[in-house]
């Protein structure tokens, strides 16, 4: 290139780059669809891990005889690989047709979670009807309140409604008796024991399942759903099938094993952020000071606790306070942090060792079964 050009030539031959660069993407995508397209008809698996690992080495050693740097060529091709999983999955879930001719009901359907069933729900097919107080969200039709409509029409009526109010509204839908199937997504089923025994008491159709992700979730691969099993297994087996055109992961349990679980999954890793930012809040220490001089470790824990912060008090005050199990978890944090200081304040050297080790081990053993599932 001539030592004559001028920047502004530059940044257009970069712009020109970026332009076929995005042009590559869009064809890569649409050879995707026609990926899902011939795994279907194959019965494939939409994921497949060990093409995965050949597409990356391969882009790695590329990087390398190229003067790339392999890692920015790996990241670059997981997340191509992403964008192609999620074509892929959206496109089997649209296949599947599930809901083709039948209808569902999603009480809080303007909510969060609401608003993610609606659209789930609507592009395998179902007509979606909302009832909520906001409306209805883009994917379904608004019919008001629940309570005056006729529930005999719908093959699943989903609650999804905020914790409080969900109790009391699977004993409302227990004296409606609905012919569908009926379940929630509540991320705790203490509060909701007695509604969801209500219903199958009145010989409903009943489920309940807790999706381990969030709204803006677009690929299910690498997720969990937890479905917990009422003891209707016709209801628990069709609420699983909605779920079968995609890769979730599926993990039955029972309602009290759910919150067991739940206690540490969700309410100690909650409340160990809760208590991180309260103690630097509490510090009287400036923020910017600490950004000046924060380490890998700290940033990291920071963007975890930053994220918790800006989630709903509301809900988080159930998820700690409506678990049945939730002391257990609290107990389990507190004891901890009280070995760490007592360890540090005696100069327990040893003492302190040993709990590095201990979680050491138990961690590596978490890592090695997230391997063998790759």
């Amino acid at each position: 290139m001539s030592t004559d050009v001028t920047l502004d030539e530059l940044r257009r031959s970069v712009s020109d780059v970026d332009r076929k660069l995005l042009e590559l993407v869009a064809e890569r995508q649409r050879l995707s669809e026609e990926v899902a397209r011939v795994k279907r008809s194959t019965s494939h698996a939409t994921r497949d891990y060990q093409r995965e690992r050949v597409v990356i080495l391969a882009a790695r050693a590329k990087a390398q005889e190229l003067g790339i740097n392999p890692a920015v060529a790996e990241s670059l091709m997981r997340l191509l690989i992403r964008s192609s999983l999620t074509t892929q999955e959206h496109a089997s879930v649209a296949a599947h047709r599930a809901g083709s001719g039948r209808r569902a009901l999603v009480i809080g359907g303007c909510g969060k979670m609401g608003g993610w069933f609606v659209d789930y729900m609507a592009s395998q097919g179902f007509g979606v009807d909302v009832s909520d107080p906001g409306g209805s969200p883009a994917g379904g039709a608004a019919i008001g309140d629940w309570q005056q409509a006729d529930l005999s029409v719908y093959d699943f009526i989903v609650v999804a409604t905020p914790l409080s109010a969900t109790g009391p509204i699977l004993k409302g839908l227990a004296l409606r008796r609905p012919r569908g199937v009926v379940f929630d997504v509540g991320s705790l089923k203490s509060p909701l024991r007695a509604g969801l025994q209500a219903l199958k008491s009145h010989g409903c159709q009943v489920a309940s399942i807790h999706p381990m992700f969030g709204p803006s979730t677009e690929l299910l691969s690498g997720r969990h759903i937890i479905f917990c099993d009422m003891g209707c297994p016709d209801a628990l087996q069709r609420v699983r099938d909605l779920f079968a055109p995609t890769m979730v992961e599926q993990v039955v349990t029972t309602l009290d094993e759910h919150d067991r679980l739940t206690a540490y999954i969700l309410g100690l890793s909650h409340a160990l952020n809760i208590a991180f930012f309260t103690a630097l809040a509490e510090s009287g220490e400036a923020a910017p000071k600490l950004a000046k001089m924060s380490s890998s470790t700290f940033d990291a824990q920071l963007d975890v606790a930053t994220n918790v912060a800006q989630e709903s008090p509301d809900l988080y005050y159930e998820i700690q306070s409506l678990n049945d199990y939730g002391a257990e978890s609290l107990e389990a944090l507190a004891k901890a942090v009280e070995r760490i200081r007592r360890a540090v304040l005696a100069q327990d050297h040893d003492g302190f060792v040993a709990l590095m080790n201990r979680g050491r081990e138990y961690l590596e053993d978490r890592r090695s079964v997230a391997e063998r599932r790759a």
